[in-house]
């Protein structure tokens, strides 16, 4: 190897050089549209079978290293040009196809939406994924190209990518890191006019970092990817790009860094300058601080001004349901970073800490990453129901005095794209029931109904079939990495052979983390093994997932597994796949009878692989967590548990280990092998076009998107564009609105309220009450005084209260005035209420303010037992 040191390197590129007729090849490899339609892949596979597996699925490459006399004859194969020619048209039509909010006479005109996130999964060649989040964004993406949303997608060109994984002899993972050939990926440089890559630069202690800019195409939309690994910067510097969650805290934040603050200067560079950014996790959160120091620069404005108008064009979506898993930086490091950076945005460095932390006063609390998206976004959400309350629970100090349930942090329930994840045979099914059409309409979410009409014998066929090929492949996939443990030849045939590719298979799939406990099956170690050895219904477990590097008791439980493998008298019917990445995925999903999933309740935010599973009509087998909690159906798969809480997790994982084996060995083992005269079982594949038709439309990415587009993207848009226009000058009243609101909040006084809550109301009876309160300088019209009502639990606590707006009735005199109003009450009980007073002013349209709610002094509690308190 001869490095730059040593010699002048003169550098130049070679491109794949093919035949005149095969010139569209290349831009299909060009464009990761191939990845979710299988007669694009059929191309590159039909070309050189071997070398496309050998390339790991990589198109450039494979097109870059194909013979020629290969290529030369594919351009004389009448069959491949005729295929090629169907394929390049499906994916004009794609470009081409008219747009879905122009089609539902919601287009608001030309927008961006600019979509950040540390990781990108959208094939298994580009290996800039570590799991379900980058999986998540990939699948995003790839709606938003079918529903033809203007989306760009901004992330990071890890040079390393994600760790590839090995277990040694132990069964101890291993992690080593390939260098990523970026010049052989289905990605390209973005060049200015003159030829050179486009580079941004962004600032860190002492010195500047050079940032250039790669795309990859996803159907009509870009993904744009930032790579530091050039030749101006130093080696330290050079490596910020270079693994995905490697390195430490300072590698995180220089990485937080490049793609939130590089990230906006990259697209201004190409002259893209969005109208809405959708922060998909923390990571990207200092892009809010790039776009307000910009709107404070353009407009002359203070930081509170330019911040009313950029949180209106920002969401955040938070994924993660343990403080544990936010980012957090100590403040001397944000001092470090940002000494340069904070003039710009008009704060002191005071300042910019506040806006990363949960308590503000608390000059030594961390700098969380969510607190700062939380502070400069507008809307925020969840990615499952479950994980919205939880989400609300752990961010609610943020708006003290305000009831956990309104705290304002909704949700969108994730899903997973369709097409990606199905089956080739089940897409061919699909296709022949549906012809075009659920290609043509991606936003009908009723055509899954078709599953209903497909005959019971022709979909187990199907399925039938793909868990074939997935045992098969298994068998191969397992021969390789046991030979490279160095297993004698008798061990590796009998591993092998063990799997059947007739018997009840169940897939664990997932990151190895110990609260989603992958060994929890083997907790009664007895009852499996019985379970294993029955040969009359046999049932065996193909897993796979990897373990943080620094996550040693994940590690250990995946070593675990490898023993009871190795050293039970059944364990050969246990098998763990290495590396476990889209390629296994797809396999897995596509191939299995179950899904099982054994998190604890609440760790699980969302979890899309059993998604994935269930559209391929694979039945889940899981706790009631993140998804599942809201899919479940008793007719389409199995809850392990009631959505239980316990206080010892001992006694939590022996009652779910043994709920999991009574459903194995008492409903789902029984089930599949209940067969009729043609070898059908009947009541399995009910389940499983259960499965399809129920969870298939809700629980995909296209229904997801759609929601997005609807409640979030499209509502933030037009807020943006109010506060933006004029210079910023609703902006500007709204920001010297809430100053003097703040300013005012604290001389309100609620002096008095009446109500005859003595003798007892009836059923469709109205309370009438009357509250006095004295404003100061706030008019009353900017407030909204609400009655607080709900039944009281055993504590005196209101439970799911709902509020009430009175009406301003009359001005007593100065700054008093009088608010009345009446509730109706709809059921019998014992009720409760407390008063309070929130903002009115129309520019909040809804949005609740941290610290600007008041409750009537020594009402009753709310939620937290004790009286709500004036803030």
């Amino acid at each position: 190897m001869i490095s730059p040191d040593l010699a002048r390197i003169r550098s130049f590129e070679v491109v794949p050089l093919l035949p005149e007729a095969l010139k569209p090849l290349l831009d299909i490899a060009y464009n990761l549209w191939w990845s979710w339609h299988p007669e694009a892949v059929e191309l590159f596979v039909r070309l050189d079978r071997g070398l496309w597996h050998s390339t790991h699925h990589n198109p450039v490459k494979m097109l870059g290293s194909c013979p020629q006399e290969r290529l030369d004859q594919a351009a004389r194969d009448e069959g491949f040009l005729n295929s090629l020619a169907r394929v390049t048209a499906n994916l004009q039509r794609h470009l081409d196809r008219s747009p879905w909010l122009v089609k539902q006479k919601k287009d608001p005109g030309p927008f961006t939406i600019a979509y950040f996130c540390a990781e990108f999964g959208l094939t298994e060649c580009l290996q800039i994924y570590s799991g379900g989040l980058g999986c998540l964004a990939g699948d995003h993406l790839k709606s938003a190209t079918e529903l033809g949303l203007p989306l760009v997608g901004v992330g990071l060109l890890y040079r390393n990518g994600y760790f590839q994984q090995y277990l040694n002899a132990d069964g101890f993972q291993q992690e080593y890191y390939p260098d990523l050939d970026f010049n052989n990926l289905p990605i390209s440089p973005v060049r200015t006019g003159d030829g050179k890559q486009v580079k941004v630069t962004v600032q860190l202690p002492g010195r500047d970092v050079s940032i250039a800019l790669w795309k990859a195409i996803v159907g009509r939309n870009n993904l744009y990817l930032l790579d530091t690994n050039v030749p101006e910067n130093d080696a330290a510097d050079r490596g910020i790009t270079s693994q995905l969650y490697g390195g430490d805290m300072e590698m995180r934040i220089k990485q937080e860094i490049v793609l939130g603050i590089g990230g906006v200067r990259a697209l201004a560079a190409i002259g893209i300058d969005p109208d809405v950014c959708h922060m998909n996790e923390g990571h990207s959160a200092f892009l809010a601080l790039e776009r307000i120091s910009k709107l404070i620069a353009k407009y002359d404005v203070t930081f509170d001004e330019a911040r009313q108008a950029a949180a209106a064009s920002h969401i955040f979506t938070t994924h993660t349901p343990v403080p544990a898993g936010i980012d957090r930086f100590p403040p001397d490091m944000i001092q470090r970073y940002f000494k340069g950076y904070h003039a710009a945005l008009k704060l002191d460095l005071e300042g910019l800490l506040a806006l990363g932390r949960e308590n503000v006063f608390a000059k030594n609390e961390f700098f969380s990453m969510a607190v700062l998206a939380i502070r400069t976004a507008d809307t925020l959400n969840g990615v499952s129901r479950l994980h919205g309350v939880v989400s609300r629970s752990m961010w609610k100090g943020i708006w003290p005095g305000v009831p956990e349930a309104e705290v304002p942090i909704g949700h969108v329930t994730n899903g997973v794209h369709a097409r990606s994840w199905l089956s080739g045979d089940l897409i061919n099914l699909l296709d022949r029931y549906l012809g075009a059409r659920w290609q043509d309409d991606p936003a009908d979410q009723t055509v899954w109904r078709w599953i209903n009409d497909v005959p019971d014998e022709e979909l187990w066929r199907v399925h039938e079939r793909r868990r074939q090929k997935l045992i098969i492949w298994t068998r191969q996939r397992l021969r390789t990495q046991l030979e490279a443990r160095g297993a004698d030849p008798a061990q590796v045939r009998a591993a092998c052979d063990a799997l059947n590719p007739n018997a009840l298979t169940v897939g664990f799939a997932r990151r190895f983390a110990t609260y989603k406990r992958g060994t929890l099956m083997m907790r009664d170690a007895k009852r499996l093994t019985a379970m294993l050895a029955n040969r009359e219904r046999p049932i065996q477990f193909i897993i796979a997932g990897k373990s943080h590097p620094a996550d040693g008791g994940g590690k250990d439980l995946i070593r675990q597994i490898v023993h009871f493998a190795r050293e039970s008298d059944a364990g050969h019917r246990i098998v763990f796949l290495e590396n476990y990445d889209i390629n296994v995925a797809r396999y897995l999903v596509q191939g299995c009878d179950v899904w099982l999933n054994t998190p604890r309740r609440g760790m699980e935010a969302s979890g899309t692989s059993g998604m994935n599973a269930a559209l391929n009509g694979v039945l889940n087998c899981s706790i009631m967590d993140g998804w599942w909690d809201e899919a479940y159906e008793a007719d389409a798969g199995w809850a392990i548990g009631r959505g239980e809480n316990y206080a010892n997790l001992d006694v939590q994982d022996d009652i779910e280990s043994q709920a999991l084996h009574e459903l194995l060995e008492k409903q789902i083992i029984p089930l599949f092998y209940a067969r009729d005269d043609m070898g059908v079982p009947r009541g399995w594949v009910e389940r499983m076009k259960k499965c399809i038709s129920l969870l298939a439309p809700q629980f995909n990415t296209n229904r997801m998107v759609q929601e997005y587009a609807e409640r979030l993207y499209l509502q933030a848009l037009h807020r943006t564009r109010s506060l933006m226009a004029d210079k910023l000058a609703k902006s500007v009243t709204l920001a010297h609105d809430k100053d003097r609101l703040r300013g005012g909040w604290g001389k309100v006084v609620i002096e008095d309220v009446k109500a005859d809550v003595q003798k007892p109301l009836g059923v469709r009876d109205k309370l009438q009450v009357e509250v006095v309160a004295s404003l100061g300088d706030i008019k009353p019209e900017e407030v909204r005084m609400q009655v607080y009502i709900g039944q009281l639990n055993n504590d005196g606590q209101i439970r799911d209260g709902t509020p009430c707006d009175l009406r301003h009735a009359e001005k007593l005199g100065g700054s008093r005035h009088r608010f009345t109003g009446s509730v109706a009450m709809v059921t019998s009980g014992k009720f409760g209420f407390a008063v309070r007073m929130i903002p009115a002013h129309e520019s909040f349209n809804g949005i609740a303010e941290p610290g600007m709610i008041l409750w009537e002094r020594g009402g009753l509690g709310v939620g937290g037992g004790k009286p709500p308190e004036k803030h």
